[in-house]
């Protein structure tokens, strides 16, 4: 009898048909983001599980299904892992790194160009009828070449942020993260390191790029607003939770900054009220790394993991991309 497993959210039926290869698999057709209860009533008789962001790992969950054994994340974020719970239990968490690094930092810049050059605020002025002449100060909007490009958080996504800022646009790249990278890190992406105080202070357009916790949450507030330009743009791609959705609808409002990007937010999918109420920010449904080759990557990585977690294929025991490979430590 081959070991139950879930997939929680609809997926490519490829990868669900090289998990039945395996297992026992229990979908989600409809696509639904089950409630916890629900969620915690379908993992019953499960070893493992293919989760999105949308699940959440806790000690809930875990205490009401002891014999788990993996879940894998088809996203590069885990915080809906709580990956102290799962280790302490003998539960392997993976999630999909890389895969998604260059088409979400091609997103990130794209989102960042919408807002500095007020593209969607353009859009539904014409969509509305309302473009009757040519204008001096028709949507003037912040140039991005040659300007000064901060980033919040250098990992993988944040570099490759920066390789195009400074290659692709001129632009002069500052950063902030939690250590310095290596010099010969630094000197290909012509990247300073700065305080995040500086960061905030310089930046003509601010990148938030760092994976969320504790330590981050409302990283970006009032206080770290109110050092920025009044012309600077901030962009999130990061997760909801690490800017102060609220404290940034009202910067907006008052023109404290001129504009902002933002693919994710706090208790997403619901959105703040005051940023639905301001025109001077563009807003995207945590799409950042949707292209089509992006997303087959992702779940084919999160099969993968699985389908290694759980001894099976001719990895079994050596999932690719482990988050407490403590875990299998213990298990060998």
């Amino acid at each position: 009898m081959k070991p139950k497993i879930l997939v929680a959210r609809a997926v490519f039926a490829d990868v669900i048909d090289r998990l039945r290869e395996h297992f026992d698999v229990e979908t989600n057709d409809a696509d639904a983001v089950w409630p916890k209860a629900e969620l915690m009533q379908r993992l019953r008789g499960k070893v493992g599980a293919f989760t999105t962001g949308s699940e959440r790992i806790d000690v809930e969950v875990l205490d009401a299904n002891p014999q788990l054994r993996a879940v894998c994340n088809m996203a590069v974020g885990y915080n809906n892992f709580d990956v102290d719970a799962c280790t302490a239990r003998g539960v392997l968490c993976t999630n999909t790194p890389e895969v998604l690094t260059e088409s979400t930092a091609d997103f990130g810049f794209a989102l960042m160009m919408a807002a500095a050059r007020r593209i969607c605020e353009s859009e539904h002025f014409l969509r509305a009828g309302r473009w009757t002449k040519w204008s001096y100060d028709m949507f003037a909007g912040g140039d991005v070449h040659g300007a000064t490009l901060g980033v919040l958080g250098m990992g993988r996504i944040g570099q490759a942020i920066a390789r195009r800022g400074a290659l692709g646009f001129g632009m002069r790249v500052i950063y902030h993260n939690r250590s310095r990278l290596d010099p010969a890190v630094e000197a290909p992406l012509r990247a300073q390191y700065v305080s995040k105080e500086e960061l905030l202070r310089r930046s003509d357009h601010l990148m938030i790029v760092v994976p969320y916790g504790p330590a981050v949450h409302h990283a970006i507030g009032a206080a770290e607003l109110a050092l920025m330009k009044p012309t600077a743009t901030l962009t999130n791609i990061a997760r909801g939770g690490v800017v102060d959705d609220a404290a940034l609808a009202d910067a907006l409002r008052e023109r404290r900054i001129a504009a902002a990007g933002l693919d994710v937010f706090e208790g997403e999918p619901k959105v703040h009220a005051g940023l639905l109420a301001v025109s001077n920010v563009v807003l995207t449904p945590h799409i950042a790394s949707a292209t089509e080759a992006t997303r087959r990557a992702m779940a084919d990585l999160a099969a993968d993991n699985l389908i290694a977690a759980l001894g099976c294929g001719p990895n079994a025991g050596r999932p690719p991309t482990p988050l407490n490979p403590e875990v299998l430590q213990r298990r060998t």
